[in-house]
């Protein structure tokens, strides 16, 4: 037999393998952009602004230990809502990578920094593994705590265990941010 595959494999072959990239592409799923969620969450506000927060070697530690996680980059962007001129909110969007692809979502905290809400604006996971809107209702009210973990406040997701501790993992990052850069209790 040579070394040539044929014509009708060949074919068959490249079927499958464009039927599986437009499965993945399919996959991917942006659920609400930025400037949406930002609206639907300060839709009471005069105006949003973006401000990029700077972390020394100290404040990262002190966040990392806060949130009993990493933070990756010294640098993270917050969105403050302003109405008559006072604060009545803080948006954050991350994405993380939970097991092989990224997913995107938003926290948006009160002023003094409890969880309002948390969204998924992306995802790119198989959809099984996206948490609903049931599962996301448990950050709401929060605040961060020794309890604000898996097995603790927060149930985990049954079969997807890393969407679970990745998004808890982002909550609480975002609270310790908060706490450090933005003036919450210490």
């Amino acid at each position: 037999m040579s070394g040539k595959m044929p014509l009708n494999r060949t074919v068959a072959t490249l079927t499958a393998l464009a039927f599986l990239v437009a499965a993945g592409a399919a996959a991917a799923r942006v659920l609400m952009t930025k400037e949406e969620a930002l609206d639907a969450a300060f839709a009471e506000a005069d105006r949003v602004e973006k401000e990029i927060l700077y972390f020394s070697d100290a404040e990262q530690k002190r966040v990392e230990q806060a949130a009993r996680a990493p933070l990756e980059s010294k640098l993270f962007t917050v969105y403050k809502a302003y109405k008559d001129g006072a604060v009545t909110g803080y948006g954050f969007i991350d994405t993380r990578t939970i097991r092989t692809k990224p997913a995107t979502f938003l926290v948006v905290l009160a002023p003094e920094g409890r969880v309002r809400e948390a969204r998924i604006l992306a995802w790119q996971e198989p959809p099984e593994y996206q948490p609903g809107e049931r599962w996301l209702a448990q950050f709401r009210e929060q605040a961060l705590s020794g309890e604000l973990r898996l097995g603790g406040a927060i149930q985990g997701m049954s079969g997807a265990s890393l969407s679970s501790r990745t998004l808890t993992d982002g909550v609480r990052r975002v609270l310790a941010i908060h706490r450090v850069k933005l003036g919450g209790k210490e």
